[in-house]
């Protein structure tokens, strides 16, 4: 078994004082440990969620958290999957502020799966969240970025060392981590005009909710970590550290 490191706060600092951030998918994992972080360097922060009974009780505790940090946030439920979500995530943030800094698209599922027997319907609920979800949220922001005032901002949409690497269990999300990748690499050419810059974050296997049942297997786990050069897996608070300098505005 791989070692896990346990991790304190990351420094604060006021690189992101006054701005906006905006988070996909932050009740829990990676999403959760971005809003907070935001919130440390001086970020008011929009926590978007599913809004099942489990990621409201979450979001509550992030919203604690980012008010005890003397910051605001708001909450706005919606599947990501449905482009009106990103619609009102827009209007949410338009609330704390009148301009959107930073979005770090996040929200995604992995139902891991074999191919050979994966239902039609495992397949399309992961495209539509992870590869569409990303597009529409992506569109909406860039759109209130390129009008506002001065026009600007930093996307930073959440990949995976799976848009380089096949999975046996992930013929269906693999190819969305890579479709996220090349949109970001699109996008940035798109959008640089308007001083909207677009990066994906391509992290390994970092331990969270999405894969704790995969990584129960011990075999599997050991494989995993492995492959790292420091043989262990990722913590959520050591891949906050090529996120920040993506959020500073230039």
């Amino acid at each position: 078994m791989s070692t896990v490191p346990s991790t304190g706060p990351l420094p604060t600092t006021n690189l992101l004082q006054g701005k906006t951030v905006v988070v996909t998918g932050s009740s829990r994992g990676i999403g959760r440990a971005c809003a907070i972080q935001s919130a440390r360097n001086g970020a008011d922060v929009v926590l978007h969620i599913f809004g099942d009974e489990l990621s409201r009780k979450e979001a509550k505790e992030i919203a604690k958290e980012i008010a005890e940090l003397g910051r605001k946030s708001v909450e706005v439920e919606g599947d990501i999957s449905l482009p009106e979500t990103s619609t009102k995530i827009v209007a949410a943030a338009l609330t704390l502020s009148d301009r959107i800094d930073v979005l770090i698209s996040n929200a995604g599922i992995c139902p891991f799966a074999p191919f050979l027997t994966m239902p039609l319907a495992t397949y399309k609920i992961t495209q539509a969240v992870n590869m569409d979800g990303t597009f529409y949220i992506t569109q909406a922001v860039a759109n209130q970025m390129a009008t506002q005032s001065p026009p600007g901002g930093s996307i930073i949409a959440i990949s995976s060392i799976s848009a380089l690497v096949g999975g046996g269990n992930q013929t269906h999300y693999t190819p969305t981590k890579a479709g996220i990748k090349s949109l970001m690499e699109s996008c940035a050419i798109a959008l640089g005009p308007h001083g909207i810059r677009c990066n994906s974050v391509l992290p390994g296997t970092i331990a969270t909710a999405i894969n704790v049942d995969d990584l129960a297997d011990p075999v599997k786990e050991k494989a995993m970590s492995a492959r790292t050069c420091v043989g262990r897996l990722g913590v959520r608070a050591y891949s906050l550290s090529s996120f920040l300098p993506l959020e500073i505005p230039l």
